[in-house]
């Protein structure tokens, strides 16, 4: 049996799974345009607020499992199908959640996106690697990840022109100086704006479902998907015995949680401070992201190794974690340097840095899982499981932000970053090198 589809049958393949991988990008980091916007909408505190993406990122852990037993049962091209059919439920219940104005709901709504995206992203993932040959396996791995930023980049900007509309200034801040009876009128305004544009992409979505079933996608089957990453049952060996991947996938887990941090409450914290457009602010992290990207594509391996990129990745990071902390909240120095001339909104100083975490955050990933993975032969199956369970680290340190900011506020908050990224280096610097318990 081949290893992987015909060639010429792989072009509308890594088309379908290449708007797949942007819809996962534009889902996920509407999240960071969705936490100011709920704050205003439900009157949380910024610990609730952030429960609102930690909600989306608790899907990813609880459900795997069930939706990997599901994949099994209905094979990678109807899994893609189910997975766009729950995300276009998830969107449906921000309807009567709107309505209702139910923070409860919104998070319920929250959790079914999440599962529909754990689903999507089960199947979608090993299927790019064997829609072509595996001697590019890597570089569409590579264009997919630049699909799923760039969704990133668009989708909180998507977000302020549909769903704000004419109320695209208005922030926590502002709203906090209404009367109660102006705050009912506007806040009542804003709910309805989601209805229509999450309505409308409901039914994107189901038709984008209804479509995958039709669709040519060829079905791979099991023994194509696992015949390289068969688990030898008669090693002597156990994961337990390689530290080096543990700690990787603790790595993992402070990395998504930062990625996060960095991704999903800048537009909090930008409203509390009074920004115009702060729903749209994740598109500067995202979008420094998408540089960092495409520049490791560039550089590694051919001019430096992925731990040399891990350890600059993780000094830029706590270099930017003081930064964010010590920096002002009213000058623009920084954005008016960096992009303020090419026209783009300026920013204080503190939403700059944390835009730029983007950067420092965009190599951590891909370099990380090499690394960790690195002599594990038979038991490298196993091995990549424990690190997907990193992805829970996006659903508790952010809820270790919020309750610092209500606490210390929201900028000291940033602090928690610091130790994070302390961990990243060291991994890069002893952790990865430990091939002994």
């Amino acid at each position: 049996m081949q290893n992987t589809i015909k060639p010429q049958s792989s072009l509308l393949p890594m088309v379908i799974i290449g708007g797949l991988f942007f819809i996962f990008g534009f889902i996920t980091w509407l999240n960071g345009a969705l936490v100011p916007f709920l704050q205003i909408v439900c009157d949380l505190n910024e610990m609730q607020a952030i429960l609102i993406a930690s909600t989306f990122y608790f899907a990813y852990v609880v459900m795997a499992l069930p939706m990997a037993s599901l994949l099994d049962k209905t094979g990678y091209k109807k899994a893609m199908a189910l997975g766009l059919g729950m995300i276009s439920l998830g969107c449906l219940l921000f309807i009567p959640a709107a309505q209702l104005q139910s923070f409860a709901m919104f998070l319920f709504a929250q959790f079914v996106l999440g599962t529909g995206l754990t689903l999507l992203q089960t199947a979608s993932n090993p299927y790019i690697v064997k829609i072509g040959p595996e001697e590019t396996a890597a570089v569409r791995i590579s264009i997919m990840g630049i699909l799923n930023k760039m969704a990133g980049v668009f989708a909180p900007m998507i977000f302020t022109v549909l769903v704000l509309g004419d109320f695209a200034d208005v922030n926590a801040k502002s709203v906090d100086l209404l009367s109660t009876a102006e705050r009912e009128v506007k806040v009542s305004a804003l709910a309805d704006g989601l209805i229509f544009p999450y309505l409308w992409m409901a039914i994107a979505l189901a038709v984008l479902a209804l479509g995958m079933l039709k669709s040519k996608l060829p079905e791979l089957s099991a023994y194509q998907l696992e015949e390289n990453h068969t688990v030898n049952s008669t090693s002597s060996k156990s994961i337990k015995d390689y530290p080096h991947l543990l700690l990787g996938a603790a790595t993992l887990f402070v990395y998504v949680g930062v990625e996060v941090i960095a991704g999903d409450t800048i537009g909090l914290f930008g409203s509390n401070l009074g920004v115009i457009n702060a729903t749209s602010l994740t598109s500067f992290t995202m979008a420094f992201m998408v540089l960092g990207y495409v520049l490791g594509l560039i550089l590694i391996p051919r001019i430096m190794t992925e731990r040399n990129a891990l350890l600059g990745s993780a000094i830029l990071g706590m270099i930017l974690s003081i930064a964010i902390v010590y920096s002002s909240t009213s000058n623009t120095f920084i954005s008016e340097i960096l992009w303020g001339w090419l026209g783009f909104a300026k920013v204080p100083n503190t939403i700059a840095f944390i835009a730029l975490l983007g950067f420092a955050n965009a190599i951590v990933w891909p370099a990380v899982w090499p690394l960790a993975l690195k002599g594990l032969g038979d038991l490298t199956a196993k091995g990549s499981a424990i690190l997907i369970m990193g992805i829970a680290g996006g659903a508790i340190l952010p809820l270790v932000y919020g309750a610092l900011s209500g606490w210390l506020g929201g900028q000291s908050a940033y602090w928690m970053m610091l130790p994070c990224y302390l961990f990243i280096f060291y991994y890069a610097l002893i952790g990865c090198k430990i091939r002994s318990k």
